[in-house]
């Protein structure tokens, strides 16, 4: 048997396994890893009564279920299947493919000068206890959520920020978005997460970051106005309670956000 199973196969065998790994990660994360199993276990049980048993009667009801499966999965997991194809779209390799071909030339140096202001004005308001959020877009285009708020075209300035979070302020409770080393918004409304593993503690500031982080590439930091606490959330994934000199090393890309559990 091993003799017929070739290169092929095992790259075969690779790619569901890679595939089934991310598609549970993904629906971990989403808060849908219930329906997901359940979903995997309609599938087992039609195989052992079409194929294994060969009830004739059930398999036919169950078929009918199979044939119209596809468009039930599209409309139950619609949310889920765009953010795995905008993860797969946004992937390193294809970054540095688009890179090489793409006609905007980016300016490394000049989008890397927010990285001190950002990380003084997020140690300032922690101190103070100032509540905040601040998107940073990354390759996913952020101009849909720059309109739900205040528009800007302003240079990263510590005391900017700290003034757009100042609790007397009208854009206070709303996102930042930074973009092309620029702050472009403020006061703009993000997706809420509805993940039910979350802490009980972690306010709407951290679920509104999660959610963005699912629905797009974008790095968010989380200023705690309770706990005065700085937390990131990318990818998906949640770390609390980082340093300055943690936050620093995210933005500038020299480690990755890991997850809080």
């Amino acid at each position: 048997m091993w003799m017929h199973f070739g290169v092929k196969d095992l790259i075969d065998v690779l790619l569901v396994a890679f595939f089934l790994y991310q598609t549970y990660k993904l629906m971990k994360s989403s808060g849908t890893l219930a329906i997901f199993s359940g979903v995997v276990s309609f599938i087992i049980v039609w195989i052992l009564v079409s194929q294994v048993l060969e009830m004739r009667l059930m398999g036919a009801i169950l078929d009918k279920f199979i044939s119209v499966g596809f468009v039930v999965l599209v409309i139950l997991f619609q949310d889920e299947i765009r953010r795995f194809l905008m993860a797969l779209g946004s992937h390193r390799g294809w970054k540095f493919l688009g890179k090489l071909f793409s006609k905007r030339n980016v300016n490394n140096e000049q989008e890397g000068k927010y990285v001190a202001p950002v990380v003084l004005a997020c140690m300032n308001m922690a101190r103070k206890k100032t509540g905040a959020l601040i998107v940073i877009q990354q390759e996913v285009n952020l101009s849909v959520y720059e309109h739900t708020g205040e528009m800007f075209n302003a240079d990263v300035n510590a005391r900017l920020i700290e003034n757009i979070f100042f609790k007397n302020s009208p854009l206070h409770d709303g996102a930042m978005i930074i973009a092309d080393g620029r702050i472009k918004a403020a006061g703009c409304i993000l997706p809420v997460a509805q993940n039910a593993s979350l802490p009980k503690d972690l306010g709407l500031r951290h679920r509104s970051a999660l959610g963005m982080s699912l629905e797009t590439d974008a790095l968010i930091i989380i200023v705690s106005e309770e706990r005065g606490k700085i937390s990131v959330a990318h990818n998906g994934k949640l770390e609390i309670n980082i340093s300055a000199e943690d936050l620093q090393q995210i933005l500038s890309g020299e480690r990755e956000v890991v997850n809080y559990c």
